[in-house]
């Protein structure tokens, strides 16, 4: 299945799986940004991508920017929908408490993995299957 890809900027650069049989596509910035501690900013990668019919696509942080630097992505994973052929922005968040955290142009920021999808109706019913799980949510499971 071939994905495609349209630049919007002059410094947009292809995605790319950096290893063959990676499930991402790597993700450039477009411009540069600056983000300062607790700060988040959006970064363009300069791309419009057209999400084939059936799939979605999720933009997913790095996991090397996450621990060397405390870059993560507050929308994680943010989702693009087939529908959608505007700019793929990312929205980065700097959780490091001291350090200013620099994106330059060119820099891989995050992650975008295609998905198959499947289309669902939404029914309301009066009471729903019992399971053995039940309504246990939030730590019904233990330590």
């Amino acid at each position: 299945m071939t994905v495609r890809f349209v630049r919007l900027s002059a410094h947009a650069r292809t995605p790319v799986r950096a290893h063959p049989g990676d499930a991402g596509f790597d993700l450039f910035a477009a411009e540069p940004a600056q983000i300062g501690p607790g700060e988040r900013a959006s970064v363009g990668t300069g791309i419009a991508v057209a999400v084939p019919d059936g799939c979605a696509g999720l933009v997913l942080p790095r996991s090397g920017l996450a621990a060397r630097h405390g870059i993560t992505l507050p929308n994680s994973p943010g989702l693009i929908d087939a529908g959608y052929r505007g700019e793929l922005r990312v929205l980065l968040s700097n959780t490091d408490r001291r350090e200013t955290f620099d994106v330059a142009t060119g820099d891989r920021i995050a992650q975008l993995v295609l998905v198959r999808v499947d289309a669902f109706d939404v029914e309301e019913t009066a009471e729903l299957d019992e399971t053995a799980r039940g309504a246990g949510g939030f730590g019904s499971t233990g330590r």
